[in-house]
């Protein structure tokens, strides 16, 4: 890994005078597989919000190859080179699969923008990539869930980011669609982009990434290597649980 890529110091978003994130400070390697965590209602989607320009800060920075985005636009924010998944997806349904894979091309970041002919072919590149060329010319509609989210993170890759924030997109899988989608998540690491995401399904968290940050309350509760991070008492109190404890201790 090398030097920070992106960088978040004492980072705060409030609604109606509550803190949903406050005061949080770490820092990104480029070519790094990060996990954030946490129970419910913790930050984690605010944060990823306050980081691709969804939200404006309250208090602190966000610095993006040193310089700082804090309060740039989410477009000007993806033309940087930070691309971007939701937890709901929302493919344009009036399109193929392969047409909103070009989307990302077409109004990607400021290199990689390209003409339509070339966009599609893009698209094609990526929709190999994320395991969905067979169904490039398929409605949207004919998807299944899991496709679904695969298509939402082609349509991140095709921007050509350097940065990918994803957010659950394994919530609502099962075991083998995990598996498809961890061999999918680590295809696109090896094209040399640096991944941020927002998981529940520790077994995820534990195989895909080399460090985790844990949010509570808005906070960094712990920061480290996944392994030693989900033995961190106030982790396990917070979030795994004592059952989840127990199963390690086993």
């Amino acid at each position: 890994m090398e030097a920070a890529q992106l960088e978040l110091e004492n980072v705060t978003k409030r609604f109606g005078g509550v803190a949903a994130v406050d005061g949080v400070t770490f820092s990104v390697a480029k070519g790094e597989i990060l996990g954030i965590i946490g129970p419910n209602g913790a930050g984690k989607t605010t944060l990823l919000n306050c980081i691709s320009g969804v939200y404006r800060l309250d208090g602190g920075d966000i610095r993006w190859q040193g310089a700082s985005i804090s309060g740039l636009a989410p477009h000007k924010v993806a033309r940087l080179g930070v691309g971007r998944t939701f937890q709901v997806v929302k493919p344009f349904g009036s399109m193929t699969v392969r047409e909103n894979a070009a989307i990302g091309s077409l109004f990607g970041s400021e290199q990689a923008r390209l003409a339509p002919k070339a966009a599609f072919k893009q698209a094609d590149s990526v929709l190999e990539l994320v395991g969905l060329r067979s169904k490039a010319d398929l409605p949207v509609s004919a998807l299944t869930v899991p496709d679904r989210k695969r298509l939402e993170v082609a349509r991140a890759v095709a921007t050509r980011p350097k940065l990918l924030l994803l957010d659950e997109v394994m919530a609502g899988l099962n075991h083998v669609e995990i598996d498809e989608a961890l061999d999918m998540v680590r295809a696109v690491h090896k094209t040399g982009v640096t991944v941020v995401l927002i998981e529940h399904v520790m077994r995820v968290i534990v195989g895909l990434c080399q460090r985790a940050v844990v949010l509570n309350l808005g906070r960094v509760l712990a920061d480290g290597e996944p392994e030693v991070v989900l033995r961190d008492e106030r982790v396990v109190e917070a979030y795994l649980g004592e059952r989840y404890a127990k199963r390690l201790k086993d």
